[in-house]
């Protein structure tokens, strides 16, 4: 017993083997803590918005501007319908459906690039630059910040969804889209929290 013992602790090389005492994923973690980091960022914007409208008391908008609640609105639908689409192609992922899903992951990835694109074109449109007020400022670098989470997360979606099409999920093997729906709901809940905050209150 104590020759086998020394023989396959000698066939062993290199570190020993990682000790996990976490019942979460590594991707998965890893996943979360950047959320953790993203939000941190995103709380040091608000915080300048708020100290505009609150410490400051300035009017939001700033004078003669004004932001497009419904564009916005009708934004907001978009992107949380993408957080229905994508969480059915979990589902069907898990469940074995193939067409499910194909279908939710281009539908999704679609869907967010609709958002993307409205967004744009709202800048365009909405007649005030970042450097006309400190409330334009904010404004941009608020939507700005979440509108390159977007296209991160489009760059992402694009490779899951082809990855999808090309049959690399299973309902034994999804955590490849499992990470990324989670950064997507983050977007998502952000935009929430950001459209509530600059386009409604």
């Amino acid at each position: 017993m104590q020759a086998a013992s020394i023989a396959a602790h000698a066939d062993h090389h290199g570190p020993p083997p990682a000790h996990r005492s976490s019942r979460v994923e590594a991707p998965t973690l890893g996943m979360l803590l950047f959320i953790m980091s993203e939000i941190m960022i995103f709380g040091a914007f608000f915080t300048a918005y708020f100290f505009i409208r609150v410490v400051n008391h300035n009017p939001w908008p700033a004078a003669g501007t004004q932001v497009p609640e419904s564009v916005a609105g009708i934004n907001t639908a978009i992107l949380l319908s993408s957080s229905l689409t994508i969480h059915w192609a979990l589902m069907s992922a898990k469940n074995g459906n193939r067409f499910g899903l194909k279908a939710g992951m281009a539908t999704t990835f679609l869907l967010g690039l609709t958002f993307l694109t409205i967004q744009i074109n709202e800048y365009i449109h909405i007649g005030f630059a970042p450097h006309d007020a400190a409330q334009a400022t904010i404004f941009y670098a608020l939507t700005g910040l979440h509108g390159a989470h977007v296209f991160i997360g489009l760059c992402i979606l694009l490779m899951v969804t082809i990855r999808a099409f090309r049959g690399h999920y299973s309902p034994d093997s999804h955590l490849g889209m499992e990470v990324p729906g989670i950064y997507w709901h983050f977007v998502d809940i952000m935009w929430v929290i950001v459209y509530t905050s600059v386009y409604v209150l």
